[in-house]
């Protein structure tokens, strides 16, 4: 399964990440972090399609993307 991580320590909340990704998969965290912010999270309604622009966009390179090996299956 495709999925991304969010360094919730690195992110700052800017929501680039929310608004680049066109599956809506990505949603503000209710918790803060350490410095304060409210950080990006991985909804995990959705499919993700490893598409990689949420990571692209991030300014504080906060986020991971994982894509599935198909050919491990």
């Amino acid at each position: 399964m495709n999925t991304i991580t969010v360094d919730t320590e690195r992110c700052k909340g800017c929501y680039l990440c929310i608004e680049a990704c066109s599956r809506h998969l990505i949603e503000v965290s209710d918790r803060p972090n350490a410095a304060g912010y409210y950080p990006a999270r991985a909804n995990v309604d959705g499919q993700c399609t490893a598409c990689a622009i949420c990571a692209t966009v991030c300014p504080d390179c906060a986020i991971e993307v994982f894509r599935e090996d198909k050919k491990a299956k």
